[in-house]
């Protein structure tokens, strides 16, 4: 039963911003809000924590798109702005038998065991970074971008080798792929963009399908031409799509997110530098103080659903509220807004929720928690004297309001004069 006061619904802006305030409003008024999402659709979000776990697991909810009501009533224009989100082919849209079957074709190359093999790698790609970012400091007066020297090429290199992506693709995949899933982005440049970004990938899958490799691409390939219902072409494609976008820009938001976090928290810093905590706990409470993603598209109740006292009507569609569930007083205490590495873990029933619950539980947590513990060790030893190039207030928050980061993040590796 709806029991829920009348809300009017928040015009979420499609340029983004940094989420926590308004989180923290929205979820005052109750642990689910009705949205305003660009073109005029109405929408939900769930931001508390306990609903968002109760939504993520529930068996009538569906994340196909053939349950977007907006979507078949012909409302949706052929530019929107999140209309890949809804529709590309992959294991983020299947349910049941479909999403277990795309799920089980790339599963094995991120099992706990397969990760830790990628250990030496990761730390010779860190290592390789860190040496470009001390050069790029000592080309503009010590400062240099941390996101783009990196926290970017890291992640994107990884996932870049998993997948047997040339480099010179990688810097035009990250482009289209912010493109792809920006919400501030004009209808004609996100259908180009999309046009652009499969027409890119088809190019990699032929060159793979004429000279297979040791990769996951050539594997899919080899699914494909199988033949019977392993794995489509369209299928092949948004598999591609999403593991080169989630596989690097959470990640890169992530790595982001923590560096600014302890810069801007000097006491965690030095906890984790005495053993007070370890680098995993950094990771672990960045995830839940600062999500990598704010709201993430989309499921869809398949009937009317009574959710954290508020109806969600059947064919909505509805963004998880990571960044907000995160921050939730009532899973985390009332301290939930305060950034604390030595955070006593949670129990399941309320641990942070940052990397997905149920099924689509996210495939490539133990990648990314590798990649980010690896980075954030190594970057402060290298650079023990890292600091922030500009006051905090100044980073410009990440455009759109999927992901959650800054722009950019100028940092000081070593102390001036040294």
């Amino acid at each position: 039963m709806d029991t829920s006061p009348v809300r009017t619904p928040h015009r979420l802006d499609p340029a983004g911003g940094c989420p926590h305030a308004l989180n923290a409003r929205l979820l005052a008024q109750g642990a689910v809000a009705p949205v305003e999402l660009p073109g005029g659709i109405e929408g939900m979000a769930v931001l508390g924590h306990a609903a968002l776990k109760e939504f993520l697991q529930h068996p009538d909810v569906a994340k196909d798109a053939r349950h977007f009501a907006a979507l078949r009533a012909g409302r949706i224009a052929p530019g929107w702005p999140l209309l890949t989100f809804a529709t590309v082919q992959g294991m983020t849209t299947a349910d049941g038998e479909d999403h277990r079957r795309l799920r089980s074709l790339v599963g094995r190359a991120f099992t706990p065991r397969r990760v830790e093999e990628l250990r030496p790698r990761v730390v010779d790609l860190t290592d390789q970074l860190l040496d470009d970012l001390a050069r790029a400091a000592v080309a503009d007066d010590g400062v240099a971008d941390l996101r783009r020297h990196f926290a970017l090429p890291l992640p994107m290199g990884v996932i870049s080798e998993l997948l047997g992506v040339e480099p010179r693709f990688r810097d035009r995949l990250h482009h289209l792929g912010d493109q792809v899933v920006a919400t501030d982005i004009e209808p004609a440049e996100a259908v180009r963009a999309n046009r652009e970004l499969v027409a890119v990938l088809d190019e990699i899958a032929t060159a793979k399908g004429a000279a297979p490799a040791d990769d996951l691409t050539s594997a899919l390939i080899a699914a494909r031409d199988e033949g019977g219902d392993r794995l489509s072409h369209q299928e092949l494609i948004g598999t591609l799509i999403l593991m080169i976008i989630a596989g690097h820009e959470t990640t890169l938001n992530l790595i982001t997110n923590a560096v600014r976090a302890l810069c801007t928290h000097p006491d965690q810093l030095a906890l984790v530098r005495t053993g007070a905590a370890g680098w995993a706990d950094v990771v672990d409470e960045t995830l839940r103080w600062d999500a990598p993603v704010s709201y993430f598209p989309f499921r869809y109740p398949v009937r009317d659903l009574t959710v954290g006292g508020t109806l969600i009507p059947a064919g909505t569609p509805v963004l998880a509220g990571y960044s907000a569930a995160g921050r939730d007083p009532a899973a985390h205490g009332p301290d939930a807004s305060r950034f604390d590495v030595t955070r006593p873990a949670r129990p399941d029933a309320v641990r942070h929720l940052s990397l997905g619950h149920g099924a689509h539980y996210c495939l490539g947590a133990p990648l990314a928690r590798l990649e980010a513990t690896v980075a954030l060790e190594r970057l402060f030893t290298r650079f023990p004297a890292l600091e922030l190039a500009t006051p905090e207030t100044d980073p410009v928050p990440h455009a759109g309001f999927v992901g959650n980061s800054v722009r950019s993040l100028p940092v000081r590796p070593a102390p001036v004069g040294t």
